[in-house]
């Protein structure tokens, strides 16, 4: 902190008082320098994208008595309003605030020019309407669709492309009608995809209990909004616009009230736990007698006692799937172990006790995986 202090010498006709005259004016920089500290970590910024979708010429889906553009950019802009009454430290970042057509590769341009630490998408589902419509809620994260309905989904969301022009070239060749071009999906290493997880499982949990919504789960598929973002991202479909009474929620004051607040809920969750693993301390919203008894009972310093070493691993995949041990998904790794946290597993390639080797081992998985990390396990825990 040495370079924060400014020495101001002040003249006196008492010189045998000088030293004492430093001292006053020193003490107040010296501790302003904390009150600095405190303001910076006050002020530490969160930004959360939100991206209705569809919008202007893209319509989206078409209820009875709306279209999904309309809906999405309605809830949107409530929780937007709600983030950023509640949480002094978060940014709201628009896709659109209007009904403005937006390209499909601009929504997560517009996430990574502004720096963001979460992209939610909205969105309303549909199905044919020569079919008995389902209602419910679903919250997806990028991934390959394992199921003909996420597949739908995905082919539905990602049929936007066609107001663009040029679009067979910006997009290179991919066809939203053709199962094959969602293949790519399949080997596609996303480090965010644990925290986009995280963020999506508190959603559909705060969708179902908070607003008291059927449960359709959290699912994987190929959307083209998400691919880009580098950031933690999720796909939210509030419900299906095809159903009437799910129609007739949406378009209420009560049910766009609901649905906000629940998505409002699972943002407050996973920002305080982002804030806690990142070591940032927001005094404005903090509430220091809120800990949990879980927090009260850890001690960070119960990993010293043990002397087992700590040994590193070098992550490079994270897939909803356990993969065999010659796929290509691998890219000629070998060996490749792998850990399971909830329903996600984890690859990572190589292990040694020594900083130095994880190092050159990094390098060589980077080659292959740009996104690669360095991870650390003690008695075959992994150490966050």
């Amino acid at each position: 902190m040495d370079s924060d202090f400014i020495i101001i010498f002040v003249k006196t006709d008492i010189m045998n008082r000088e030293k004492t005259s430093i001292l006053i004016i020193l003490l107040p920089l010296f501790l302003m320098g904390f009150v600095h500290v405190a303001f910076a970590q006050r002020k530490q910024t969160f930004t959360v994208v939100i991206d209705p979708g569809h919008g202007g010429k893209d319509p989206g889906a078409i209820g009875s008595m709306s279209k999904e553009k309309d809906i999405v950019l309605s809830v949107a802009k409530k929780l937007g309003e709600k983030i950023n009454s509640s949480h002094s430290d978060v940014k709201v970042v628009y896709t659109r605030t209007t009904d403005k057509f937006i390209a499909l590769d601009e929504r997560p341009r517009i996430a990574n020019r502004a720096h963001a630490q979460l992209f939610i998408s909205i969105h309303a589902n549909a199905l044919d309407r020569r079919k008995r419509s389902p209602q419910g809620v679903e919250t997806y994260i990028l991934g390959l669709h394992r199921s003909q309905d996420n597949l739908e989904v995905a082919k539905r969301e990602n049929s936007v492309i066609v107001y663009e022009d040029n679009y067979e070239t910006k997009y290179q060749g991919f066809n939203p009608e053709e199962p094959e071009s969602y293949i790519i999906f399949e080997f596609m290493s996303n480090k965010f995809l644990e925290e986009s997880l995280n963020f999506a499982t508190l959603t559909q949990h705060e969708l179902i209990n908070g607003a008291k919504r059927t449960n359709r789960d959290v699912r994987q598929a190929g959307f083209l909004v998400l691919r880009e973002t580098g950031m933690p991202s999720v796909l939210i479909e509030l419900g299906y616009i095809t159903n009437r009474e799910e129609e007739k929620y949406m378009n209420s004051e009560q049910g766009q009230k609901a649905l906000v607040n629940s998505i409002y809920d699972a943002f407050t969750k996973y920002k305080a736990d982002y804030d806690k693993r990142n070591g940032y301390v927001n005094m404005a919203n903090s509430n220091p007698t809120s800990a949990s008894s879980n927090d009260l009972l850890s001690d960070p310093t119960s990993e010293l006692q043990n002397d087992s070493p700590i040994e590193y691993k070098v992550q490079f995949l994270t897939a909803s799937r356990l993969y065999k041990a010659n796929t290509r998904a691998f890219k000629g790794l070998d060996p490749v172990e792998y850990y399971k946290e909830g329903s996600v597993y984890k690859y990572t390639h190589g292990s040694t006790s020594n900083e130095k080797e994880i190092i050159s081992i990094l390098n060589k998985v980077k080659t292959k995986f740009k996104d690669a990390f360095v991870v650390q396990f003690k008695d075959g825990q992994r150490i966050k």
